[in-house]
């Protein structure tokens, strides 16, 4: 699908492939799934899996402000799209 005003990007998108992914869910106790719907994901994209893993440490690392029993509420699960990265 196009991009309906593209002179409005400030960035042109990349048109590269982007096979290794890092899908972001919700644990089945998390309260927010009553929220967002227990089927609720996030998928982000990656050129390669070096970058993907990068990706996952910042985002499934202990951050600087959580209180000393917080615990990250997310599930992280690596995805990879084989036709991409390896023509099968």
């Amino acid at each position: 699908m196009g991009i309906s005003q593209p002179q409005n990007l400030s960035t042109v998108p990349e048109e590269r492939q982007r096979p290794y992914g890092l899908r972001v869910s919700l644990l089945p106790g998390d309260p927010f799934r009553k929220l967002l719907g227990a089927e609720w994901h996030r998928l982000h994209r990656y050129a390669t899996a070096a970058e993907r893993d990068a990706a996952l440490a910042e985002m499934s690392r202990r951050h600087l402000y959580s209180r000393s029993g917080d615990k990250p509420a997310l599930r992280f699960e690596k995805v990879e799209n084989l036709i991409e990265s390896r023509g099968v």
